[in-house]
């Protein structure tokens, strides 16, 4: 169940960032997130990665047995994101930009995670 909902998430997100690239290619726009045409390029990169995982953990709703590893790699993934956010926190930088945010994204990521890690079925339960 989280998986699927985690999974639809993912892919609503990867298809906002991806279409802000193509928003940002339109003339007289002005962008929504604040950076040049490489950084639209890696936002819209980003945005079909989340696609990809999310339809991976939809898969992984539909049919929990084929899903240990995906799991694994989504709790990975979400701590991976916490380590870049409380790093991203704690250089002043993008402390301008971002303010609080990221802390707030760290709380959510690793919440997440333990979801994922508590939630999961054992291989008793998938099995049977």
């Amino acid at each position: 169940m989280l998986a699927g909902i985690f999974g639809g998430l993912l892919i609503l997100s990867g298809l906002i960032l991806t279409s802000a690239f193509f928003g940002y290619q339109q003339p007289d726009t002005t962008p929504g997130i604040p950076t040049g045409p490489v950084g639209y390029y890696f936002v819209a990169f980003a945005g079909c990665a989340l696609v990809g995982w999310g339809g991976g953990l939809i898969g992984v709703a539909r049919d929990p047995s084929s899903g240990g590893s995906m799991t694994n790699a989504t709790i990975v993934a979400l701590v991976l994101m916490s380590i870049v956010r409380m790093t991203a926190w704690l250089i002043g930088d993008y402390y301008v930009w971002l303010g609080s945010l990221p802390r707030l994204e760290v709380a959510l990521f690793l919440l997440i995670a333990l979801a994922f890690l508590w939630l999961r079925p054992s291989a008793v339960q998938v099995s049977a």
